[in-house]
């Protein structure tokens, strides 16, 4: 079944606060931060696909032979280093035409808003997370809404909402969206396929699929639970040689890389088990505490 055409939304710079349009936002301060924000020396993944993103937060650069697309831009503060670690593999910022974000959070879309804003890309997300990405906040049913302003994020224009199975197409590259609500409300998962030569893998940028919170949300309630299992069923079956998953080490990308071991066909599979277990964990947690 072909899916809806896309909900087109478009922000002219008008729709953010003049700064926002002129300089690059301020530097996120948070627990991990730093952490996630190490550097980390880019690599090939598979054919025109690169790991480009900082040692804990993963971004993915495509060189599509019509331009790259991103996905992810990690912190506000990762930015430099995003296009430095472009740079090194023979990439250009300016020929970037996508970035595809996985859920709007701040660490990461907070470095999208500068790098979108650089390039002059459109960038690529579901319905729920146009509006939050557009706001540059997490929507009142996110897990972490309680957090208020600590969840804040440099607004994004240039929007352009995918419906849940519906992709893009750039050069020889065509990536496909499929929702998977339940860390965020906007969450996606998106798959492509890359090829050296005559031999072609199945890549796939896992969104988090972590039941992270503040103290007032309850997964038990209503039928989050199950939105949230449907998603990781979801990311289990997708065609998956490759995965690439928003926090790379829950899909130990890096150990995988020492290894010469980044095709696994199993990890797809693990990385949604690893999720499972997460889930039933936090709600026995809930169900002990009423």
């Amino acid at each position: 079944m072909k899916p809806a055409a896309s909900l087109l939304l478009l922000f002219t710079a008008a729709s953010v606060p003049a700064a926002h349009a002129e300089i690059d936002p301020a530097p996120i301060a948070c627990h991990s931060c730093s952490e996630w924000n190490q550097p980390h020396a880019a690599f090939v993944l598979f054919g025109g696909s690169h790991y480009v993103g900082p040692a804990g937060l993963a971004v993915v650069a495509i060189d599509t032979g019509a331009g790259v697309i991103l996905i992810d831009g990690a912190l506000p503060q990762s930015a430099d280093g995003i296009v430095a670690s472009l740079d090194a593999q023979g990439l250009d910022l300016a020929k970037v035409k996508y970035i595809a974000t996985s859920h709007p959070h701040f660490d990461h879309v907070g470095g999208v808003a500068a790098l979108a804003r650089r390039s002059g890309a459109t960038v690529l997300t579901t319905a729920a997370g146009a509006i939050a990405l557009a706001q540059g906040q997490v929507p009142a049913d996110d897990p972490q809404a309680g957090y208020g302003d600590d969840m804040r994020f440099a607004a994004i224009a240039n929007l352009r909402a995918l419906a849940d199975g519906e992709s893009i197409t750039l050069g020889d590259t065509t990536l496909t969206l499929h929702a998977t609500p339940g860390h965020t409300p906007g969450g996606a998962s998106w798959t492509w396929r890359d090829c050296e030569g005559e031999r072609c893998v199945d890549l796939v940028f896992a969104d988090s699929l972590n039941p992270v919170s503040d103290d007032t949300y309850r997964f038990s309630e209503g039928d989050r639970a199950s939105a949230f299992r449907a998603s990781i069923a979801k990311v289990r079956a997708l065609p998956c040689d490759l995965l690439v998953s928003a926090h790379p080490g829950f899909s130990r990308l890096f150990e995988r890389q020492a290894q010469s071991a980044l095709i696994d066909r199993d990890a797809c599979r693990r990385y949604a088990d690893d999720a499972t277990r997460r889930l039933d964990e936090r709600l026995r947690q809930e169900q002990q505490a009423q």
